[in-house]
């Protein structure tokens, strides 16, 4: 087995069939895919279960159920705690609204079932985002709800602003990491302009451009080349100030 399948397996515990594939065409191609993935997901200035935990949760924002999940394994292989991971799938609530969390029960009930808690599926596919959010409460049981919970009860206010401040605010998950997931929501977009305020709005919350680097990376993964022009236009070069 080549390095690249070896190295997927061993984070996947499987070769998944689009790696073989890769594999199968060119092996330089997944060799040279699987040396910059190994580079960009190692411990950086965010750390590798933050690296997957964002990418789980930015997936669930654009809708993208497949690498949302490869992502929530690997938080979840590196100490995401259940009531982390759903701060993080709040926030791709804040991004698109109710379609993102439905995407993302798929990503909590596959984190439940890593951690040995297998969970009942509705009889019927939840519709409102009251009925998307009692599912959560359900599956998580005993665990620790109450983010969760504070979030619902600003939610019915139905007051954008409060639910805004609600979400991105200090919880399991910090402020900060929270202000870099909605950046990375819009870059996955390719939508860097609109990203900007979300940039700066991050530096206030105490990122650095070391961490906006790592997420400008870490969107590559997921989205492209792309994703790294629409964030390099906002980083500051090193050495540099902020302008």
């Amino acid at each position: 087995m080549s390095k690249g399948l070896d190295y997927f397996k061993e984070v996947y515990d499987e070769v998944p069939g689009w790696v073989q594939k890769m594999h199968d065409y060119s092996p330089v191609v997944l060799d040279h895919y699987t040396g910059l993935r190994g580079e960009i997901m190692q411990d950086g200035a965010l750390s590798r279960k933050e690296k997957d935990v964002l990418v789980a949760s930015m997936n669930a924002a654009r809708l993208y159920p497949r690498s949302m999940v490869y992502h929530t394994k690997g938080a979840m292989d590196y100490g995401s705690t259940i009531p982390e991971l759903v701060e993080y799938l709040l926030v791709s609530y804040l991004y698109k609204g109710l379609p993102s969390l439905k995407v993302s029960l798929e990503s909590l009930a596959y984190a439940l079932e890593l951690s040995g808690t297998p969970v009942e599926q509705p009889a019927n596919d939840p519709e409102t985002i009251e009925d998307v959010i009692s599912t959560m409460i359900a599956w998580m049981g005993e665990l620790d709800t109450r983010f969760l919970v504070d979030t619902w009860n600003v939610i019915q206010t139905n007051e954008a602003k409060r639910i805004e401040e609600k979400i991105i605010s200090e919880g399991t998950v910090s402020s900060r990491l929270k202000h870099l997931n909605m950046v990375g929501n819009y870059i996955t977009e390719l939508r860097g302009e609109e990203a900007i305020a979300w940039i700066e709005r991050a530096r206030q919350a105490g990122a650095s451009e070391a961490d906006l680097a790592d997420v400008g990376y870490i969107c590559i993964l997921t989205a492209g080349i792309p994703s790294w022009f629409e964030i390099s236009d906002s980083l500051n070069r090193v050495g540099e100030g902020r302008t």
